[in-house]
């Protein structure tokens, strides 16, 4: 049988022959069964053009007998060639699979170049290289279901405002979130509330307030500010409250295989019954336990060993249980809860790198154990530490930053880029300096932006494969970054209208993919941090319509009077051809 056309999605044009007849028939028209998706055609052509495309050898399939075929070449002609004038050439040739045309060669009317129409080959999608930090390095990112991703990070413990270091994973792990749903059909995302835990306990006894009326207000204080910080809601967010009994039940299980056991209203995991505890934070037990805070206890047979449960006074948050009244530990919560919704085995697993050791260690004992060799997590990844302006970050110090506090003097977007700047693996240094320049970058994208306001685009458009490529190298941000900072330039310079719409298209996906460029550019220069004492959007408005009718009069003192009087509260005014806007400085 003569080859089939394959599906493509796209058609491009190639110099080739001139428009002619095949066998006697009409060459297919333009369009004929050749649409996106589903595209045939009866004339098996196939082209080889020269490297100068100044030459062009068609070529077609035929039959010559049970089972055998033989590859005739029937025209070969340069520019300008007439096809009556042609005299095919025939000779055998193998049975290879040449390319395949749209249909046979055409003549451009625009250009009247001579050009073939050939199915445009499919772009293959970069893959993902993640730092994984079982395997100490950078490695491709394999899903066990590439139909469905899952994806678990370690969420906050509600009891108080959230402060910048514990925004950094949440921003990281956004991001992650979003090109993961870019490039695979289905991701599942699990971030937990831990609302039972004892520095909870200590709030309530501090001011008195019910625990369940300080969770639900850190966490409402939580979305608030991850929302304005332009964070994704996760999936799904379950709380540890609401997942007891799936706790109890995997303590149970670990106290049967014999990785758990209890002593006086305690249940704790026997590390001894782990060989090879340790492997993520690539320590021994012995050097895990110097380098940690463990507790010393008499009913522990080992000091390595880890709460899994402990008992409640009548005072503390308890649940009834085959150990008395008590409450969870805190490394069973993730364990169990990411069982619940991902199943035994995951993806990735996410985290700052001080939950490495030992909330991350005990996990893996804990799951591992209970659902086998080859359970949980399959790669993992955490981020760097946090610092401000070069010292950890500490109430003794004065330097103990809230979210809420920042978005006082500062947008959400600025914030989130000045996290997206520094590679989420190296340690952050907080500095007013980069939250400005982050700042003045956000300037520097909104203002191509608003020069390009008379350009449309698709509603969703598409980042370019180059900022794609940069976050598929371990989450490069600051490389898509820059990308955007040259998106930026050469939308600014750019006159082809056609140009014009496919760079802004490149800024926007960009942007949406990183979770920034998202207002309207009117909106972030007018908008900024709080007006407070300065004017109003319609005081300033005003201004501007009384200046513009000074000038009008040739009133150039009151003009500049004006331009003055809002520099003063930071109002920076300019003039264009399309009249006067203002922002925010």
């Amino acid at each position: 049988m003569e080859p089939v056309m394959e599906p493509v999605m796209e058609p491009v044009m190639e110099p080739g022959l001139a428009s002619h007849e095949c066998d006697g028939a009409p060459a297919c028209p333009p369009g004929d069964r050749a649409r996106s998706g589903a595209i045939t055609c009866d004339h098996p052509w196939v082209c080889t053009a020269s490297t100068d495309h100044k030459t062009v050898t068609i070529q077609k399939w035929h039959r010559i007998g049970r089972g055998s075929r033989r590859f005739a070449t029937e025209a070969t002609a340069g520019d300008g060639a007439r096809p009556g004038g042609i005299r095919p050439v025939l000779r055998r040739g193998g049975c290879r699979r040449p390319e395949p045309l749209l249909r046979p060669p055409v003549r451009d009317g625009k250009t009247g170049a001579l050009c073939v129409i050939r199915p445009k080959a499919a772009a293959m999608p970069p893959t993902l290289h993640i730092h994984d930090t079982l395997r100490r390095g950078k490695v491709p990112f394999e899903p066990l279901d590439p139909a469905h991703v899952r994806l678990y990070v370690c969420g906050p413990t509600v009891y108080d405002r959230a402060h910048i270091g514990n925004a950094r994973p949440v921003l990281v792990f956004d991001v992650l979130f979003r090109l993961l749903r870019r490039l695979y059909p289905r991701v599942t995302y699990v971030r937990n509330i831990t609302d039972v835990d004892d520095k909870i306990n200590a709030r309530a006894q501090e001011t008195g307030r019910p625990i369940a009326a300080i969770t639900a207000e850190t966490t409402r204080l939580f979305h608030e500010d991850m929302g304005a910080l332009g964070a994704l809601p996760p999936t799904v967010e379950p709380r540890a409250t609401d997942h007891i009994t799936q706790m109890i039940a995997m303590i149970e299980g670990l106290i049967a295989t014999g990785h758990a056991y209890e002593a006086e209203g305690h249940v704790l995991f026997a590390v001894a019954s782990m060989p090879d505890y340790g492997r993520l934070s690539g320590r021994s037990r012995d050097e895990l336990i110097a380098g940690a805070r463990v507790e010393v206890a008499p009913y522990k047979r080992d000091p390595a060993d880890f709460v899994l449960w402990k008992p409640s006074t009548e005072d503390q948050p308890g649940w009834d249980s085959p150990w008395g009244r008590g409450r969870p530990g805190w490394h069973i919560e993730c364990s169990a809860m990411s069982a619940e919704y991902l199943g035994p085995a995951f993806d990735i697993h996410g985290g700052g790198q001080d939950l490495i050791f030992p909330h991350h260690e005990n996990e893996i004992a804990q799951s591992t154990c209970t659902h086998g060799p080859g359970a949980f997590a399959r790669y993992w990844m955490h981020n760097g530490f946090l610092m401000v302006e070069g010292d950890k970050m500490s109430k003794s110090l004065g330097n103990f930053v809230t979210v809420h506090d920042l978005l006082g003097r500062a947008p959400g977007e600025a914030i989130r880029m000045c996290m997206l700047s520094t590679h989420y693996h190296q340690p952050l240094d907080w500095t007013e300096a980069g939250l400005r320049q982050a700042r003045a970058g956000l300037d520097r994208l909104y203002t191509a932006l608003r020069g390009a306001a008379d350009v449309a685009v698709p509603d969703d458009p598409a980042p370019s494969a180059a900022l794609v490529a940069a976050l598929c190298d371990d989450l490069n941000t600051p490389r898509a970054l820059a990308l955007l900072y040259e998106t930026a330039g050469a939308l600014n310079k750019a006159t082809d209208a056609a140009e014009r719409a496919r760079l802004k298209g490149d800024l926007l996906g960009g942007g949406a993919l990183l979770g920034l460029l998202g207002q309207d550019p009117e909106a972030w220069f007018q908008g900024g941090a709080d007006a407070g004492d300065g004017p109003t959007a319609e005081a300033i408005e005003a201004l501007i319509a009384e200046r513009k009718a000074a000038r009008t009069a040739k009133d150039f003192a009151r003009a500049d009077a004006i331009r003055d009087e809002l520099a003063a509260h930071g109002i920076v005014l300019e003039d264009g051809p399309q009249g006067t806007t203002w922002k925010r400085g």
